[in-house]
């Protein structure tokens, strides 16, 4: 009898549906800040409003691995920069044009049940991402912009609540830890002038969504 309640006990332990897929809304709001070389003054970086699609597996009811896939468009300038050796006035904001970012990230999630019919599952987590850096659009400025693609972390948390079994509305937030290495060729104002960057994006990313559990 015990060992027939053991084996009961194992087989609702492991009778879950592994896999979820949602589809979000997401804000983009990169928290940035650069060191310019020559010129000096900072970025800015616009938001962005995008759709995303992420897939997670669960390996177990509360530990569970995500991939986040999405991509967003971004206009760039510095602020207060001094051109004066230019010829131009010793604060300006230079149009850096725009850019195009692919972010994949996956984090480790741990999904908590602190309800009884477990219809509200709040869960946190922490991974890494690959941003790369594409579709530049130097602006009327400059001659050309390079960015170096770059590793960075993440950090999340967010919920979801059940509408059932299988479907659900999500609520997410994450943090990116991103700083990528950038060089603005600008020799078409000035011979040999090419101006170095390190610029930390670190973007909140704030999701709202639905997704379905298989």
């Amino acid at each position: 009898m015990t060992n027939l309640v053991q084996a009961q006990e194992e087989t609702n332990e492991n009778d879950f549906k592994r896999w979820q897929v949602r589809l979000r809304g997401i804000g983009v709001v990169p928290n940035e800040k650069a060191t310019i070389g020559g010129i000096g003054g900072d970025v800015s970086i616009s938001n962005a409003l995008v759709p995303e699609l992420d897939f997670t597996y669960f390996f177990t009811k509360n530990f569970a691995a995500e991939l986040i896939l999405g991509t967003t468009k971004h206009d760039v300038h510095t602020v207060g920069s001094d051109i004066s050796a230019i010829g131009g006035p010793t604060s300006f904001d230079v149009d850096l044009g725009s850019v195009m970012l692919l972010p994949p990230t996956v984090t480790a999630q741990y999904h908590f049940f602190p309800l009884r019919d477990k219809s509200f599952k709040p869960y946190v987590g922490a991974g890494v991402n690959y941003t790369i850096f594409y579709n530049v659009k130097e602006g009327d400025v400059v001659k050309g912009i390079a960015y170096d693609n770059a590793i960075g972390f993440a950090a999340q948390f967010g919920f979801d609540v059940m509408f059932d079994d299988t479907f659900f509305v999500n609520f997410d937030v994450k943090r990116l830890f991103l700083k990528t290495d950038v060089s603005v060729d600008a020799t078409n104002l000035a011979e040999g002038l090419v101006i170095p960057a390190e610029v930390e994006i670190n973007p909140w990313i704030i999701g709202l969504g639905f997704g379905m559990k298989f």
